[in-house]
């Protein structure tokens, strides 16, 4: 690491100003930043609070625990392929075929999100930050197995440009990079990113009798009719037991590459939630906005939809994934500790509401968490200016 050190040191005059390279010092500064701690302290003068975390630490904490839905989501690919196509496979072979799927889409989305930011950079002339550092992984983790590549680049591309850079860059966009970039291929592509499209297959493979790739809901509707008559046992016999509950919660079902497991979320939000990165009331709030409108709609259910336990809908279409890594984006997310509440609760009702009246699109939580993401500076709004008028009547009491 010393020598890398000196490398760094002695190029480094030619990227500051006046040298030859002075105009790419930013790009220069965040490989040097990536690779060392930055060499800069605070003055010595004024009161300070000092802390440990800083923007790297923090966008690596969110990486660390999305590392587990990344590994099993690498498994899971090559289980469902071989699972598809009725072939028995080693744990060493399923994670062949996933590696060989899910790591050329993460490449790209790095490279592709990474090269607009550096380009903004430069342009601007303003720091590269670790922002993307997250983007860069969420993005192939809410994208099927099977997604072409070019696809997953120009996603990657308008994301960051639309969604971040469009209102200045990390910290100041008003909308979920990652599911802008979700959302830019489910409007764009449809084909390729609904319907049947959860399984990698390789060319001329055929899947065996039993065998589907839809989603749950889309199983349930085919498989149960309009009136559920056991709702204890609602999930038998779906795809040949594949959309099981617990299949469902521990993941072992075709889906996105990484939000299928809601086991693995879950170590995911310990994770945040010990580290204090992530907001414990955001993510429970999901999961009882979602339980609470899936129980009041089973009171009221005349078909499938409604009937659907309401433990199913915290376990199906990304809702764990969304809620610990999507609602919890500490720059689209409500930031008063009430709105937190509301702000979590709208997103777990409305995921159940989209699901149940529009069966054609049951990943709900994703337009579930873009809409939240607009409304949220008016929630935040509306509890300060409560706030301010409860405080003004006790003064004048």
């Amino acid at each position: 690491m010393k020598f890398l050190r000196q490398v760094f040191d002695k190029a480094k005059h030619n990227f500051e100003r006046g040298g030859k390279y002075s105009k790419y010092f930013y790009l220069y500064e965040a490989i040097d930043t990536f690779h060392f701690s930055p060499n800069t302290v605070t003055p010595a003068k004024g009161a300070q609070i000092r802390d440990a975390i800083d923007l790297k630490r923090l966008m690596m904490t969110v990486v660390i625990a999305m590392i587990p839905c990344l590994l099993f989501g690498i498994w899971n690919v090559g289980h469902q392929h071989f699972l598809a196509t009725g072939v028995e496979a080693a744990m060493g072979d399923k994670i062949r075929i996933g590696l060989i799927q899910v790591l050329p889409i993460v490449l790209v989305a790095y490279t592709a999100g990474g090269l607009v930011e550096v380009v903004f950079a430069i342009i601007r002339k303003h720091p590269i930050n670790e922002g993307y550092l997250v983007t860069g992984m969420l993005i192939p983790l809410v994208m099927p197995p099977d997604i072409p590549l070019w696809q997953v680049a120009v996603a990657s591309i308008f994301a960051v440009v639309i969604a971040k850079e469009a209102f200045g860059g990390t910290g100041m966009n008003i909308l979920n990079v990652a599911l802008t970039a979700r959302a830019f291929l489910y409007f764009a592509y449809p084909t390729d990113i609904s319907g049947e499209v959860w399984t990698y297959l390789g060319d001329g493979a055929k899947t065996v009798a039993g065998y589907s790739g839809a989603t749950p809901l889309a199983v349930a509707a085919a498989s149960t009719g309009s009136v559920v008559t056991d709702l204890s046992n609602f999930g038998a016999g779906w795809a040949n037991e594949i959309y099981s509950f617990s299949n469902m919660f521990f993941g072992f079902m075709p889906g996105c590459i990484g939000e299928t497991s809601t086991l693995m979320c879950l170590i995911g939000a310990a994770i945040l939630i010990i580290t204090g990165v992530g907001s414990w009331k955001i993510i429970l709030s999901v999961f009882a906005g979602a339980y609470g409108m899936g129980l009041f709609l089973n009171m009221l259910g005349t078909n499938v939809f409604m009937q659907m336990p309401a433990h199913y809908h915290l376990v199906i279409g990304g809702l764990a994934f969304g809620a610990v890594f999507m609602a919890t984006d500490p720059v689209t997310a409500a930031q008063t500790e009430a709105g937190k509440w509301v702000y979590g609760l709208l997103i777990g009702i409305l995921t159940v509401l989209i699901r149940v009246f529009n069966p054609a699109y049951p990943e709900g939580i994703m337009l579930a968490i873009l809409l939240m993401n607009v409304f949220a500076p008016l929630i935040d709004y509306a509890v300060v200016s409560a706030n301010k008028k409860r405080r003004l009547k006790r003064a004048t009491v």
